[in-house]
């Protein structure tokens, strides 16, 4: 059933809930996941997005979320020219369908030694789908406090996050774990109902085989 907020969709700097608010909202996704700040985004628009980025400020939403803006921000129609001031190299390119989603991003964001790719969709009300995180397979909706496990591939991993969260009385609402084309490396994808501290983070960051963990905040829609 819907609520009246998916009628109403979010508190948001318009036009669009789709075209603006949800690629806030992806572009925060992104910046989160690098977990550094930004200096650079490569950014493919697809589909309907591609056509419509200049018009519903998709291009300035998108750029605004790398930011770190949230949809309600009034500096999100003037996010190109903080870019700029930033030094934050922005780069767009055009391209048609794309079979996810009519309004479908991908970002190649980078801050310092780190580099981050995402594939996201806008859904509507504001509300997102992430759809690939480094070429692994997702599917992120921003609705939960979420862990990213990067690690290589081995037995037992999903017990040692799961216990770590149980003894930290941490609830997983969902779990996802895909494998790259090799099955020697892996992304762990686990959906939790509160908020998490440093602390579970750094543990589970210290696990032998994870490669990195990083943690995205729900978003407030």
């Amino acid at each position: 059933m819907s609520s009246v907020f998916d009628i109403l969709g979010p508190v948001m700097v318009g036009p669009s809930s789709s075209h603006t608010a949800g690629a806030v909202n992806i572009g925060r996704v992104a910046r989160q996941i690098l977990g550094n700040e930004p200096i650079r985004a490569d950014i493919t628009l697809y589909g309907s997005f591609a056509m419509t980025y200049r018009g519903h400020g998709t291009d300035r939403a998108l750029v605004a979320g790398i930011l770190g803006m949230t949809t309600y921000d009034s500096r999100i129609k003037n996010a190109l020219e903080i870019a700029e001031q930033q030094n934050v190299k922005i780069n767009f390119v055009l391209e048609g369908q794309h079979p996810y989603h009519a309004n479908t991003a991908k970002i190649v964001i980078y801050g310092g030694d780190h580099r981050a790719e995402i594939i996201g969709v806008s859904i509507g009300g504001g509300r997102i789908s992430i759809k690939e995180i480094d070429g692994f397979a997702v599917n992120l909706s921003g609705e939960y406090h979420t862990l990213i496990c990067s690690y290589d591939e081995q037995l037992g991993m999903v017990a040692q996050v799961s216990a770590i969260l149980a003894s930290e009385n941490v609830n997983i609402a969902f779990m996802r774990v895909s494998r790259n084309e090799n099955r020697d490396r892996a992304l762990m994808i686990v959906q939790v109902d509160q908020p998490l501290t440093e602390e579970v983070v750094s543990k589970l960051n210290k696990l032998e085989a994870i490669a990195h963990v990083k943690y995205l905040r729900k978003i407030e829609f």
